[in-house]
């Protein structure tokens, strides 16, 4: 048996967690709300303040699905309920970012300015000059706008310099030794 699977996801007080016939759910909560179209054969039940997954059989593919499914609906809870977060850090001389509008402007070392527009839900801060806060209710779009963001200049071994995660830890390398 699936051990992330058979856990019941608790519902917190102000989300409400509907499914309907063809397995979509939608997951409504103070920061927003959710639709997500999950595999037919996983069945998916509310009852009294939990979702329960199950499978109908041992195959493969449902014991997958079945974990899968409840990793979903249970970045799904959060995600409408409290939110999720990614932060950046710029790592460089003269690496900064600042937001004009709702877009990103990054200095990165190139010849002309970095400007990221935010996806769909997703929202920009800039505590620092060297810190980026990537912030919506979508676990999944999360992660991809940082990735975007984090491929302009990734860490480099010698220096470090890059956008890095918070608290990534870079692999350093020794670099060029002295002539003897």
């Amino acid at each position: 048996m699936s051990r992330v699977g058979r856990l019941p996801i608790a519902i917190p007080a102000g989300v409400t967690v509907t499914v309907s016939a063809d397995n979509v759910v939608t997951a409504k909560g103070p920061k927003g709300e959710l639709v997500n179209a999950m595999h037919k054969d996983i069945k998916i039940v509310v009852e009294n303040n939990e979702v329960v997954v199950t499978r109908p059989s041992d195959v493969k593919e449902h014991r997958a699905l079945h974990g899968l499914t409840r990793a979903l609906i249970n970045n799904m809870v959060i995600g409408v309920n409290e939110g999720y977060q990614k932060t950046l850090e710029l790592v460089g001389v003269g690496y900064r970012a600042q937001l004009q509008g709702k877009k990103l402007v990054m200095n990165l070392g190139y010849s002309h300015p970095v400007e990221i527009e935010p996806m769909n839900g997703i929202t920009f801060e800039t505590p620092a000059a060297t810190k980026v806060v990537i912030k919506g209710i979508d676990k999944q779009v999360v992660g991809a706008q940082a990735a975007d963001i984090r491929r302009w200049r990734k860490p480099e071994p010698y220096k470090g310099k890059g956008i890095k995660f918070e608290g990534e830890v870079i692999r350093r390398k020794e670099g060029k030794t002295g002539k003897k």
